[in-house]
């Protein structure tokens, strides 16, 4: 039994989960703090990878990233970088598909806060960003911590959308839960359980790690 396709899944939920928390933050303070017409338009985009049936993403990510596509040929002609059945394209469709799970936590605990806390930051005469990273980011850690997490986990269990634009390639793109797909195509079982066994037991611990913290943050604000 090999465990290199956990390792494959660890390493893309790690990256994906830190890309889009530098993504996500800037943009869901922004969609917390604004009165913009377009904030609703922003947060359709931001949450659709939730309702799309994951072969609908996969397959416009499959076609966006190909080199017949002009984002594909662009970054393979002048970086040389195959988005297409490989590493980096499994990143690059993560990001698109967990967005909304890094976003909407993040979005909610900054709306959580106390305004008037925030505008006192203001009227203290901290920046924008000095407000989000000195007051809003201590004031949420639940949020912020439900977040990374749900990203990781989401991630690792990620498979219509990474076996459309990766496909099976060991050691690149070969996740764990392509590789249990693959074992019960081929009536594998025995491994398929032990497989399955394992990411159950991992998704338990790391989901029981985040709601113990939050359950203990809760208990010291009383």
């Amino acid at each position: 039994m090999s465990f290199e396709p956990f390792y494959l899944s660890f390493k893309l939920a790690s990256l994906t989960t830190l890309i889009l928390f530098c993504i996500a933050l800037p943009l869901a303070w922004y969609l917390s703090q604004t009165r913009s017409m377009a904030k609703p338009f922003l947060e359709t985009l931001t949450a659709l990878p939730i309702v799309l049936p994951p072969s609908v993403l996969g397959f416009y990510l499959l076609w966006a990233l190909s080199p017949d596509a002009a984002i594909g040929a662009f970054f393979e002609e002048h970086f040389g970088i195959k988005l297409v059945f490989s590493f980096t394209g499994l990143v690059v469709a993560s990001c698109f598909y967990s967005l909304p799970f890094m976003v909407q936590p993040l979005q909610n605990g900054f709306e959580s806060l106390n305004r008037h806390m925030i505008e006192a930051s203001y009227i203290a005469g901290k920046s924008r960003l000095q407000t989000l990273f000195y007051v809003a980011l201590p004031n949420m850690k639940p949020a912020l911590l439900t977040a990374l997490i749900i990203t990781f986990a989401h991630t690792v269990g990620e498979f219509g959308v990474v076996l459309m634009v990766g496909g099976s390639i060991p050691g690149e793109t070969k996740v764990a839960s392509v590789a249990i797909y693959e074992m019960v195509e081929t009536m594998e079982y025995g491994t398929a359980h032990i497989y399955s066994a394992i990411m159950l037991a991992l998704s338990f611990v790391v989901l029981l790690s985040a709601y113990f913290f939050n359950a203990l943050q809760k208990r010291r604000r009383f």
